[in-house]
């Protein structure tokens, strides 16, 4: 087998891949290793801007840092970006390419599996060691024809694989289990070891199904990593899963509508860890309760998202919040939805076709083919201060409300706009709230007396770090260490 590559692979979504890989990225450059993340196929709203100008999945720019490395599209050659429940934009080594259905996408496979091959090959002579996460569950027996994401990849470049699955959820060992009932034998024989995810309680008690499951399977278990409390680290897709709203009079309450297509709500999470925010979703059916402020996210469908927020009868609550006084923010897809109208001629999104945006701000947007892609620093004009984000959009914004900009870019672009009684603020800028200056800021003028501002990338670091050591206490890495050896 390949000895310079380790996949990891997961029994369901979520079942934790993104954060082993993340773990063990910061373990092995602890340890000197030089260690390298890698994503054959990604499909995910939440996207992030590489150094090398393109555009990769979130989770694979959090696990860059984890290896003490910048971003770069080699790390997640192909990237599926939902925009109906039957189409996504494809990005081919960080550019998007066209929108496709399922099928056509599942025709071109053999066209992307080259491009995933070669950011390999690129990323194995550059690397001593490449960490491969999968996709989803190897076991989707309907895709597992032509397959470029579990273990086609890994049986064309044969590596081993070890599986993960998440015990929080239950059914742990039918999950582990029947994923290796459904493998081919060659596929079976790469995986060299199961891990268990997410366990709460006396370990001890689970022996007896550890025993069962290596004698069964004939498949070591490498280890059962705790339930971390309170662990951070940025999601590849799934929202959070806490929720509601309470009545503490000391903290902002903030409200943020979940579109169908909500792309990048990982802008959102320096909120939610702020001591004093709260952060509420407000779902499908829900209504949006009294806030201080709502922000309006990203969009992979601007023009069938502000249809189906409107639908909610959310346009006629955030109308009722800025009457009482309320403070409303836009991110990306969420300030294209603050203007007049949004223009797709060419059915980027959807159908062709044009749309009446929420009204508060005298501007247009025009969908384009040439996506805009930008690293970016500069200032906040609400007050000086200074914000550094990444800009992934589509859309081109014109008209009068422009001409009061929110934020002026190192680069000598203005950037959204501010309205002229100050309630309402629209930007590209996603990680608007990542700087302290730039967040205190704007909690500030959301109405929150800042007293407690934690440092959101030392938050993200010490969650890698934590991670990293609860997999070097938790899981036995002779495996590892012999792979590395070899």
């Amino acid at each position: 087998m390949n000895t310079k590559t380790l996949m990891i692979q997961g029994t369901t979504s979520d079942a934790g891949k993104s954060i082993m890989v993340a773990g063990l990225c910061r373990l092995l450059a602890r340890r000197g290793v030089k260690v390298v993340p890698f994503k054959p196929q990604n499909m995910a709203l939440n996207s992030a801007v590489t150094v090398d100008g393109g555009e990769i999945g979130r989770a694979q720019a959090v696990q860059a840092q984890a290896a003490f490395l910048e971003p770069r599209t080699d790390m997640n050659p192909v990237l599926l970006k939902p925009n109906t429940d039957i189409g996504a934009q494809v990005i081919i080594h960080g550019k998007a390419l066209a929108n496709m259905d399922a099928r056509r996408y599942h025709d071109y496979k053999p066209v992307a599996m080259r491009a995933v091959l070669e950011s390999y090959e690129r990323l194995l002579a550059a690397y001593e060691v490449v960490l491969v996460e999968g996709a989803g569950s190897p076991a989707e027996i309907n895709l597992r024809d032509k397959d470029i994401a579990n273990m086609g990849f890994a049986e064309t470049v044969d590596c081993p694989v070890w599986l993960v699955g998440d015990i929080d959820r239950g059914g742990v060992f039918a999950h582990l289990y029947g994923t290796l009932a459904l493998l081919s034998p060659s596929e079976r024989a790469r995986v060299t070891g199961l891990i268990i995810n997410r366990f709460r309680g006396d370990v001890s008690l689970l022996t007896p199904g550890l025993d069962w499951l290596t004698r069964k399977t004939g498949k070591p278990v490498l280890g059962v990593l705790p339930y971390l409390q309170g662990l951070h680290l940025e999601a590849e897709d799934a929202l959070p899963r806490e929720s509601g709203m309470t009545k503490d009079a000391e903290r902002l309450r903030v409200a943020v509508p979940v579109l169908a297509r909500i792309s990048n709500h990982t802008d959102l999470d320096p909120l939610r860890l702020h001591p004093q925010v709260e952060v509420c979703w407000v779902r499908a059916g829900d209504a949006i309760l009294p806030a201080d402020l709502i922000v309006l996210p990203g969009s992979k469908s601007t023009r069938g998202d502000l249809r189906r927020l409107c639908e909610q009868g959310w346009d006629a609550a955030i109308h009722r919040h800025l009457r009482y006084g309320g403070k409303l923010i836009g991110i990306c897809g969420g300030f294209q939805m603050l203007g007049r109208w949004v223009h797709d001629p060419a059915g980027l999104e959807g159908e062709p076709g044009s749309s009446p945006g929420l009204g508060f701000l005298d501007f247009e947007t025009m969908l384009e083919p040439e996506k805009q892609l930008h690293r970016v620093e500069g200032r906040l004009l609400l007050d000086d201060a200074c914000v550094a984000g990444y800009e992934i959009h589509a859309g081109v914004s014109t008209g009068p409300a422009l001409n009061h900009p929110a934020v002026c870019l190192k680069d000598g672009r203005l950037d959204g706009a501010l309205s002229d009684d100050g309630q309402l603020l629209g930007t590209y800028l996603h990680g608007l709230f990542d700087a302290a200056p730039a967040r205190d800021a704007l909690l500030r003028w959301a109405g929150l007396a800042v007293r407690e501002t934690p440092d959101y990338r030392q938050l993200r670091e010490e969650g890698i770090d934590r991670l990293a050591d609860a997999l070097e206490a938790h899981l036995d890495l002779r495996l590892l260490e012999q792979l590395l050896a070899s």
